[in-house]
């Protein structure tokens, strides 16, 4: 609830009110020795995630707090990404903080950082490299325990009312092929699909935007005939499948035994998402929290008083859902509260 009220972040074009500058305008000779040099190359600002997630890094990292940020938008493309490490590398930062488009092909810019003794402390999404050494830590959301959450929920809902596995005629609006996201909340749909027995119509990728999602399930529609539930891997792809939903004249909503259909998504992090669940549009969402920026503060601080971070700190995450009979799920012998939201 407290993510309402972050906007769009801005592009790599102009230099913002915390005295952050991108890439491109970072000059050496205009450096300020005194602040602590952060490069930080993001994913681009596919989603209302992304972009709180780039307002929550430029807050915390702010000149204010000590930091010099040179920011850039990957735009989307691992190449833009690689060419902004090597750049933060040539500008010889004090940190480079990446928030990688997919997971593999990291190696040889991760290496390169290494090389020139620049620690890499890595922010939502991972990295398959084999070598661990190649980044200081990761900071971020387990995804499959976040798709895990959403699959139990449904499956906690099908007991309540009665409605068998095979009844379960679900497609999957997937994220960016590759990216941590995708992988871990589409791998928790195949292993409930396996356990449950639902039908698992069909899976294609909806790039975490609003316009692709909402393409992928007018698709979707045209094919299939018997959906009645679609899991969608972000706030954004759920508002574009809605849009589809209803333009075909069907009703979104929890009643499937009544012909509506279920939509479940990921991230929570809009207000046009929130009140798409208080609505009752949206059933459930599993929580994907994106205020990494203090963490990464912190960690900086950790690291400059001579304080080893974990490798790998993962974020606390809810539930939210309109549906009041289903107040907690249980998920590998943990019990979760579900907060039950209300117009």
């Amino acid at each position: 609830m407290m993510f309402t009220g972050c906007n769009g972040a801005p592009g790599n074009s102009a230099v913002d009110t915390s005295g952050t500058v991108t890439a491109d305008e970072a000059g050496d000779d205009s450096r300020d020795k005194a602040l602590i040099t952060v490069g930080f190359s993001q994913v681009g600002a596919e989603s209302d995630w992304r972009n709180i997630n780039t307002e929550s890094m430029k807050e915390s990292l702010s000149t204010e707090n000590g930091f010099e940020l040179i920011y850039d938008d990957g735009q989307q493309k691992q190449q833009n990404q690689i060419t902004a490490i090597r750049t933060f590398i040539q500008k010889e930062v004090d940190y480079i903080v990446l928030a990688p488009v997919i997971e593999d092909g990291w190696t040889t810019a991760l290496t390169e950082a290494a090389d020139a003794g620049i620690p890499v402390i890595l922010v939502d999404r991972m990295v398959s490299s084999k070598d661990k050494e190649l980044f200081t830590c990761w900071v971020g959301s387990d995804f499959e325990l976040e798709g895990k959450k959403v699959c139990e929920w449904l499956n906690e809902y099908c007991k309540l009312n009665r409605i068998s596995g095979n009844d379960i005629r679900i497609v999957n609006i997937k994220g960016t092929e590759g990216a941590s996201a995708e992988l871990g909340r589409s791998r928790a749909l195949r292993k409930a699909v396996n356990r449950y027995g639902w039908k698992l119509l069909d899976e294609r990728s909806g790039e975490f935007t609003q316009a692709k999602g909402r393409e992928v399930m007018s698709r979707f529609l045209r094919q299939y005939n018997d959906i009645n539930v679609v899991y969608c891997e972000n706030d954004n792809e759920a508002i574009g499948a809605i849009e589809a939903i209803e333009a075909a004249g069907k009703t979104v909503g929890c009643n499937i035994k009544n012909g509506e259909i279920m939509v479940l998504a990921f991230d929570g992090s809009s207000e046009q998402a929130l009140e798409a669940v208080r609505s009752g549009r949206i059933t459930c969402i599993g929580e994907c929290n994106p205020l990494h920026g203090p963490r990464v503060s912190k960690i900086i601080e950790d690291l400059r008083n001579g304080v080893t971070p974990e490798k790998y700190e993962y974020v606390d995450e809810d539930i939210f859902s309109s549906y009041e009979k289903i107040t907690e799920i249980s998920v590998d012998d943990k019990v979760y509260p579900v907060e039950i939201m209300k117009q």
